[in-house]
């Protein structure tokens, strides 16, 4: 397929995608610690960094339909953006992403509970911004702290990326010990000759 396809795929039209047979790759491209607390069946996991660092790596092996995963759209997106400019046009977002699969009441794998990345941005710069303005009472400088975490969650909202975001996904906690470029190439060539199982 050289002709760009339809950017985004509902929850119910992949579901019928996936029970019909045909080539579909499914891609979470969240942290290893979400896609380890729930992802979909078969799903293989590429997270947005490692896409953006090593592209053309996981092109060669993306040759059938794509659907990028995420939590709720945004980084499937920015991923989205990387492959399309890289000339692979087989791809579409699962509009909702997992929030909208969940909703639909389809099969997931679940693991080891763990917060979503967009959760841990709000708690880390929810707590930086109520301790600096606490703490402006004893030291007023630190009122510019969160005057900084405030201007740089605006940036994020008009950018469409999120700094913090970017450098909590490289934290232990959410990472995962497959969680390199060669490992997910192997798991996408190891794919082709023996499909993942689909619940």
């Amino acid at each position: 397929m050289t002709e760009p396809s339809p950017a985004t795929l509902d929850p119910t039209a992949l579901r019928e995608l996936l029970d019909s047979g045909k080539n579909v790759r499914v891609v979470d491209v969240r942290t290893p610690g979400e896609f380890e607390s729930v992802h979909i069946p078969g799903a293989y996991n590429v997270p947005l960094d490692l896409l953006r660092e090593h592209r053309d790596e996981f092109l060669a092996h993306l040759d059938e339909n794509v659907v990028l995963v995420c939590r709720s759209g945004q980084r499937a997106t920015q991923a989205e953006e990387t492959l399309r400019t890289s000339g692979l046009f087989n791809v579409h977002i699962l509009e909702g992403g997992m929030t909208g699969w969940e909703a639909n009441g389809f099969s997931v794998n679940r693991g080891t509970e763990r917060w979503d990345l967009e959760r841990q941005v709000r708690l880390v710069a929810g707590s930086l911004v109520l301790s600096s303005v606490l703490g402006s009472i004893a030291v007023p400088k630190l009122k510019w702290l969160a005057a900084g975490v405030g201007g740089g969650l605006t940036f994020a909202a008009l950018s469409n990326t999120c700094a913090m975001g970017m450098l909590l996904s490289k934290l232990p906690y959410n990472r995962g010990a497959s969680c390199d470029p060669q490992t997910i190439v192997a798991q996408l060539v190891d794919s082709k000759t023996a499909p993942a199982e689909r619940n």
